[in-house]
């Protein structure tokens, strides 16, 4: 577990968490294997392709995916798609989060980018995306009061100290931007953390 991860996720009560609702999903005894190897972001996240991407599986010890054209879970195999690097992050930190948060439902991942990155609008279902072209940009859904593993439809559904770990992990890992929904108060370094429309239910990740 990284060191700063980990520093970023100890917080008061940390080890008072709620117990794992009963009735949310089982989580995967082990994570499915990866194809790894080394991944090119080309251009910029609003304007660039994806060069030897690796796919996120459908999920995994830590994490479901989620599929914001389909409104269900998992999310499909083309939307899964980013550099080693991103996909890397996202495993360590999910992991760390859950090790030290042990009453912590498994996270929400939404779309990344496009197999060979490029476009992604609304075209491709729901409200699309402007960026999300280069494997570096993630969409996290926001762990829910109630545990259970579906997207967060309603700021009042929103687990607040459990997102602000987790969104201070990401920080930690090296994050360079991080939107998150003007409705949670979630905080974070000027320039790293900024609030966004439309990210009241998930926050976006990016990993240069």
């Amino acid at each position: 577990m990284p060191v700063l991860v980990a520093a970023a996720l100890l917080a008061p009560g940390a080890a008072e968490a709620a117990p794992i609702d009963p009735i949310a999903q089982v989580a995967p005894a082990v994570d499915p294997p990866i194809a790894w190897h080394r991944s090119i972001a080309v251009g910029k996240p609003f304007a660039g392709r994806l060069s030897g991407g690796v796919q996120l599986p459908a999920e995994g010890r830590d994490f479901w995916t989620y599929d914001w054209g389909l409104k269900a879970s998992p999310n499909r195999p083309w939307r899964r798609w980013g550099t080693n690097r991103l996909i890397r992050t996202l495993l360590d930190v999910l992991d760390a989060y859950r090790a030290t948060n042990p009453g912590a439902p498994r996270v929400g991942i939404a779309d990344l980018s496009r197999v060979n990155g490029g476009r992604f609008g609304a075209n491709f279902g729901g409200l699309g995306h402007a960026s999300h072209q280069n494997g570096l940009d993630a969409d996290v859904l926001y762990p829910r009061t109630d545990r259970l593993e579906r997207r967060a439809w309603s700021p009042d559904l929103v687990d607040r100290a459990l997102s602000q770990r987790l969104l201070d992990a990401f920080v930690a890992a090296g994050a360079t931007d991080v939107f998150v929904g003007p409705e949670l108060g979630l905080r974070g370094p000027r320039g790293v953390v900024m609030e966004l429309v439309h990210h009241d239910d998930h926050m976006h990740v990016r990993i240069r």
